[in-house]
């Protein structure tokens, strides 16, 4: 089981066809959706503001879930991909996104629904990812449109595929 930690009266909690790794780490302030995974070495910590992740969103090996203090809590969508060692701060993820691996996104950011942060991005405090684009570079910028029905079918490809690989391991 996961490692998870009580912080300041507040506790983690996840819905229902959860995988938790066995050294996936959740703390404090956590609230997570139905069908979710937290994957090998990834941490989820709520100590110092709220984390709020919705179903069947999977956050994968390394990757790091964390806000800032008293001013931003970090909010993410449903059926959202973080990709291995990716760090997302303080900043809110809509639904059917893909971070990925290695990303960065900063505290006040909004990646709004069906957008794709490229691996190795870093997305800049305070910037808007537009619905139906591509973000790359460091700093981050628009490099690609995407078209809606191409997007969404990969967005929901990775996510039941992350469903599929959650099923291999012993859940009991």
């Amino acid at each position: 089981m996961a490692l998870i930690k009580s912080v300041r009266g507040k506790t983690p909690t996840w819905g229902s066809s959860c995988f938790l790794a066995e050294n996936a780490t959740l703390v404090g302030d956590v609230i997570m959706g139905d069908h979710c995974s937290v994957w090998f070495n990834a941490v989820v910590r709520g100590d110092v503001n709220a984390i709020r992740i919705g179903n069947k969103v999977n956050i994968q090996d390394g990757a790091v879930i964390h806000c800032t203090y008293e001013q931003s809590q970090t909010v993410i969508g449903d059926e959202v991909s973080i990709g291995h060692n990716a760090i997302v701060h303080g900043c809110r993820i809509e639904s059917h996104v893909l971070v990925g691996m290695g990303a960065i996104i900063m505290d006040h950011t909004v990646v709004q629904s069906e957008c794709l942060i490229a691996a190795g991005a870093v997305v800049l405090e305070n910037m808007v990812c537009e619905s139906g684009y591509i973000y790359a570079g460091v700093p981050a910028r628009k490099v690609k449109t995407l078209s809606p029905d191409v997007f969404k079918q990969n967005i929901s490809r990775i996510a039941n595929n992350y469903l599929k690989y959650a099923g291999w391991f012993d859940q009991s």
